[in-house]
């Protein structure tokens, strides 16, 4: 309500959340004229798929970006997921990436959908605040921004540059890989550096959300330079 409140169609809300919620999400929602729509508990939980829902519900308009959009307002941090299937991990990279004054999240064709709602519950809102472009072609993608004049940087266990050393003063864009096996070796071979996250204790690595976390608080301790962006 508070960031896309013109994409909001609708809002649930059971009795019981009706209070607790009045201020930060119902009061806006009345002020937009949306339509807030009382139900019972029972009603909510069949249209919610959590476990325990917290009482209110929106239904919420898609609002796409592309790579051409986010590249035009000339970003400087930016991260690809490629091949992430967990939802989970998918919503985190999310929040951290708009925690750290990233200026889009790059999803690829063969990942998860970034609207499904584990993912939207996961990034606790922040999908609402920064453009998410979905179904991309990780070859072409990494051509298209290397064309654009932003460097890429795999995030791989297996990469001989460590984090503190990579070289993040101007644009760039973490390119991260699938939980399980990590970013394919063609992936590793077209980005502009392979960067390792150190690992100073007995921990076998970092997952995907963690190590995403790291490396773009990395970079958000860097000046912008290469454009306004968000």
């Amino acid at each position: 309500m508070r960031h896309a409140a013109h994409r909001v169609r609708d809002v649930y809300v059971t009795e019981e959340a009706a209070g607790r919620y009045a201020a930060d999400i119902l009061e806006p929602a009345r002020d937009a004229d949306l339509r807030v729509q009382p139900v019972s508990a029972e009603v909510l939980a069949a249209m919610a798929d959590a476990e325990a829902p917290q009482g209110v519900l929106a239904v919420v308009d898609d609002d796409p970006a592309s790579l051409d959009d986010v590249l035009a307002r000339g970003p400087r941090l930016l991260v690809l997921l490629t091949h992430v299937r967990d939802p989970g991990n998918a919503g985190t990279v999310v929040r951290g990436a708009d925690a750290a004054g990233a200026d889009a999240v790059l999803v690829s064709a063969a990942s998860v959908d970034v609207r499904s709602p584990k993912v939207v519950r996961s990034s606790a809102g922040s999908i609402f605040h920064l453009p998410v472009v979905t179904g991309l072609d990780v070859a072409a993608s990494l051509d298209r921004l290397r064309s654009a004049g932003v460097r890429t940087l795999a995030a791989d266990g297996a990469g001989t540059t460590l984090l503190p050393h990579a070289d993040l003063s101007g644009p760039h864009c973490w390119v991260m890989g699938n939980e399980a096996w990590g970013l394919p070796e063609e992936t590793r071979a077209a980005c502009d550096d392979v960067v390792r996250v150190p690992i100073h204790g007995l921990a076998e690595s970092l997952n995907l959300a963690m190590a995403a976390t790291v490396c773009l608080y990395t970079s958000a301790g860097f000046p912008r330079t290469g454009g306004p962006g968000r």
